[in-house]
């Protein structure tokens, strides 16, 4: 097989494996990183063999790496590390050095490997994949919960803390084989490499950007900005250091660029791809006649890792995050597994001879299976973290609600729930408002003088308390659809006098609400409407054209509404209805076109038509 027939036949098969693999993966909620290694696993020599050679992707797939050290740079300004500085510098400093010096210790005096291979393996066990831990918070939609905030802190100094451990591998290295002119040929080398990239980031990479930008040329943006990345990896390369660090180094110097986000952009479709090779790289060189010559000490050494990592992120958590016990439970179980940037160091030591293969396939495999088993300890534990989550201690002040009389009662005090309940103060109208987020509380008192308390409107005591009998209005403004339709059922069961106003997330939601006496309205239905007449403005129509089209509208969407009500358990016929619907709207807003235009054309149309028969 020829060179060029055999690239295309590794690309097919590396791109054949992403398609297949990754969405698989997240289909079953073990993300994206699990799926890239499961699916190098699968076509590496172990299993099928359709890579026979994984060693010979290593350099183009170590880019990947290299990129996501590049965007990690340009996100690294001063000033945003600065805002950040206790969490990352707190925290993510104790974890770091905590785990990577008892993870070190118990393989010097547990396992008795020499002090060199201990501090590099156990600092590199202490790092975490950011990739994977960021995508599971993502996906469980958990950035912004204490826990989350203090994992992306963690993460961020972990990436921080590579940059030095990736570059002192070649050092300590070196140190064990060469002579001592030839570490101070190297240590020259290095120095000679950054204080390039540190000049040219700072007075050359301006100017370049400044004269590509003046070409608008978008390939020669993505050629220039690949160009930095690739360009300061090589040199890194040739002084014999992390192409990584150079590639971090040049994203730090530009991270106040005005090229930032640009740069940024054009990376990214590179780095994601590249980076998902390079996770497939490592699978393919997972040995698995290992797992299967020494299952016990493969499968042992990953719940150990686990074992270990977990109670110290959650002491670092708890003591210096100070999350509650739950949320530094769930950072731990987060961050407990090993990390893409373990198989960089890892990879590094052997090639400097710290580390011999088998120790490296041991390792390798090691940290896959703990990767592997994150998402599927989150799943099995998915019920038990979110029940077992403490609330927040509610003030008592928040739950003494008075009875004032009300003539409505808001239950959801979110978007659309404040509103409301800013037009019924403005008009001096008592109402009574209920939410169960202390946060979103704590706020609208200071802001507002409103009578908001803490209650959940299902237990009958909480509404009694309120004078909730009195009242003609129970608006319903939750962003659950379902605690809308309980809460909805629940109010038209115990008052079924009242009138109930409750927010529809979709037209399923609608006609539900509707089966329960409640008088929906859809959350995005007017504010889209509103959209229309902005865009029919820009196009030029008259305001009387456009009042009357969506005025229109409204009446079409309207009796669709009740009209697919008698048929919405049955998809079919709801398919059906839709179809009908558009063709009717479309022959509407014809006639309607028709009726608003000058005689001249009326009549030109019908002749047209007189015409066709």
């Amino acid at each position: 097989m020829s060179e060029t027939s055999g690239l295309l036949h590794a690309s097919v098969i590396f791109l054949l494996t992403a398609v297949l693999m990754v969405p698989l993966a997240k289909r079953l909620k073990l993300g994206a990183v699990l799926g890239y290694l499961l699916g190098g696993v699968l076509i590496g020599p172990s299993v099928l063999g359709l890579i026979s050679q994984p060693d010979s992707i290593s350099q183009l797939s170590e880019l990947g790496v290299v990129m996501l050290m590049f965007i990690i740079g340009l996100e690294l300004s001063p000033r945003r590390l600065w805002v950040m500085r206790r969490a990352v510098f707190g925290a993510g400093l104790a974890q770091v050095l905590i785990t990577g010096l008892i993870l070190g210790a118990v393989a010097w005096q547990g396992f008795g490997q020499g002090w060199k291979t201990a501090l590099i393996l156990g600092f590199g066990l202490a790092l975490s994949s950011t990739a994977m831990g960021l995508q599971l918070l993502a996906e469980r939609k958990e950035m912004s919960s204490p826990h989350g905030r203090q994992a992306f802190a963690i993460l961020l100094f972990q990436d921080i803390a590579a940059i030095p451990l990736i570059a002192i591998v070649p050092a300590l290295g070196a140190a064990q084989a060469t002579s001592s002119g030839g570490g101070i040929m190297h240590l020259l080398q290095v120095a000679a490499s950054i204080g390039l990239v540190v000049i040219g980031g700072r007075y050359l990479l301006r100017p370049v950007f400044r004269i590509v930008a003046k070409t608008g040329l978008q390939e020669v943006s993505t050629a220039t900005a690949l160009l930095v990345v690739m360009g300061t990896a090589y040199l890194m390369e040739w002084a014999h250091v992390s192409m990584a660090l150079g590639a971090f180094l040049a994203g730090m110097l530009l991270a106040d660029s005005e090229y930032r986000h640009e740069l940024e952009s054009q990376i990214e479709p590179f780095k994601g791809l590249l980076l998902g090779l390079f996770f497939i790289g490592v699978g393919m060189s997972a040995d698995l006649s290992l797992l299967l010559d020494y299952p016990l000490l493969i499968i042992g050494l990953a719940l150990l890792l686990l074992a270990l990592k977990l109670p110290l992120l959650a002491l670092v958590g708890r003591q210096i995050g100070k999350l509650d016990g739950m949320s530094a439970i769930k950072l731990g179980l987060l961050l407990a597994a090993g990390g893409e940037f373990a198989f960089v160091l890892f990879g590094l030591a052997e090639d400097n001879g710290l580390f011999d293969s088998q120790l490296h396939s041991i390792l390798v495999l090691t940290i896959t299976l703990s990767m592997a088993l994150t998402p599927l300890i989150l799943l099995a534990l998915a019920k038990v973290l979110t029940q077992a989550t403490p609330p927040r201690p509610v003030p008592p002040e928040y739950s003494e609600v008075s009875d004032n009389k009300p003539r409505a009662v808001i239950v959801g005090m979110g978007r659309m729930g404040q509103i409301v309940a800013r037009v019924l103060r403005a008009q001096r109208i008592p109402f009574v408002a209920f939410e169960t987020e202390v946060d979103t509380i704590s706020i609208t008192r200071k802001i507002d003088d409103i009578a908001i308390f803490y209650g959940d409107p299902l237990r009958p005591g909480v509404l009694r308390s309120a004078g909730a009998e009195q009242a003609e209005f129970f608006i319903v403004a939750t962003d659950n659809p379902e605690i809308n339709l309980s809460t909805t059922q629940a109010i038209r069961e115990r008052y079924p006098h009242m009138k109930v106003i409750a927010r529809a997330r979709n037209r399923q939601h609608v006609h539900k609400l509707w089966d329960l006496g409640a008088m929906p309205v859809r959350e995005t239905f007017h504010s889209s409407v509103e959209m229309c007449r902005r865009v029919m403005q820009g196009l030029g129509l008259k305001e009387e054209q456009i009042e009357a089209r969506l005025h229109r509208f409204r009446e079409h969407d309207e009796q669709l509404l009740i009209e697919q009500h008698k048929v919405y358990d049955d998809e079919a016929a709801l398919f059906q209805s839709a179809r009908q619907a558009r063709a009717e709207l479309e022959t509407l807003f014809e006639a309607d076109h028709l009726e608003k235009a000058p005689k001249v054309l009326q009549q030109e149309a019908s002749g047209d038509g007189d015409n066709k028969h």
